[in-house]
């Protein structure tokens, strides 16, 4: 992926040097790619079902965080891998601006913060172990660095698209937070039973995936940027964290009704689905009859 050369955003925050909180319940938060992997790894340590982990940690309530007392610093210079992920973010911010410019809105850019170990957010406590994540409270995507060699080294997912991948599911959060879908849903939540919140969180997750290929086709259009392997690295990094394969590597077998994120063959669809014309329209999870 030919990233370097091109803009980078300036709504990083690099917090890797505060101080982490800790002990706070974690709630609020949209789990994505990382959040599947980390636990996962975590399950593997200490014998825990990770859909049973993954069911504790989304959807329910959490307390605030208070908000970090420092102000923001830009991440230095000459740090590669944050300049990648603010190219990304940047990337993002051109495509969904316009996006929403056509649609008669007005894009609100998220800001998103490295961080190391734990960090305080809006949503509470967030750690390493949960991988990215998106606070639809503060409206930040959170990502400790770290996670990439996590992604490429236990996780079989080398490659810079791939990583690009990671950031664009958590922006897809984000669009869902402007579009008011996040709000819809936190509504239908409280109505719904442990199997209707985990059928629910599956449409939200993939519906994130498909915002991730819409950005992926316009980001293309604009700066050919893709050598030849990206796209199958950021399908294979899909793959291999849908819940059916992360349950058969697991326990052995697979629950369909625990599911909160989808299945290998559907977080790859609804990437590429994305991907094929990079509409939003194409990405309307909630309204398929089958995913």
């Amino acid at each position: 992926m030919r990233w370097q050369d091109n803009r980078e955003s300036d709504n990083v925050e690099d917090r890797r040097d505060d101080s982490g909180g800790g002990g706070m319940r974690f709630g609020g938060i949209h789990l994505g790619l990382g959040g599947v992997v980390v636990v996962l790894l975590g399950s593997w340590l200490f014998g825990v079902n990770p859909m049973t982990v993954l069911g504790l940690l989304s959807g329910d309530s959490a307390p605030t965080a208070p908000a970090q007392s420092e102000p923001a610093r830009q991440p230095p210079a000459n740090d590669r891998l944050a300049a990648f992920v603010s190219t990304i973010l940047a990337s993002t911010e051109d495509v969904w601006g316009e996006i929403f410019t056509q649609a008669g809105r007005t894009y609100e850019r998220p800001r998103l913060v490295l961080f190391r170990d734990a960090i305080p957010t809006a949503c509470g406590t967030g750690e390493s172990a949960m991988g990215p994540f998106y606070c639809p409270q503060d409206r930040k995507v959170y990502i400790d660095l770290d996670f990439y060699q996590t992604l490429r080294d236990r996780l079989g997912s080398p490659g810079d698209f791939a990583q690009a991948y990671v950031i664009a599911h958590e922006v897809g959060h984000h669009v869902q937070n402007l579009l008011g879908t996040t709000a819809k849903v936190d509504a239908l939540r409280a109505r719904e039973n442990r199997a209707q919140l985990n059928a629910t969180s599956v449409r939200v997750e993939l519906q994130a995936d498909c915002f991730a290929g819409v950005w992926a086709f316009h980001s293309q259009a604009e700066k050919h940027w893709l050598e030849q392997g990206d796209i199958e690295s950021a399908l294979n990094a899909a793959s291999h964290i849908g819940d059916d394969a992360l349950q058969r590597q697991t326990q052995g077998r697979v629950v369909p009704e625990t599911f909160t994120h989808g299945t290998s063959a559907q977080r790859v669809n609804w990437f590429k689905r994305g991907l094929a014309n990079g509409k939003v329209a194409d990405c309307d999870t909630f309204g398929a009859a089958t995913l």
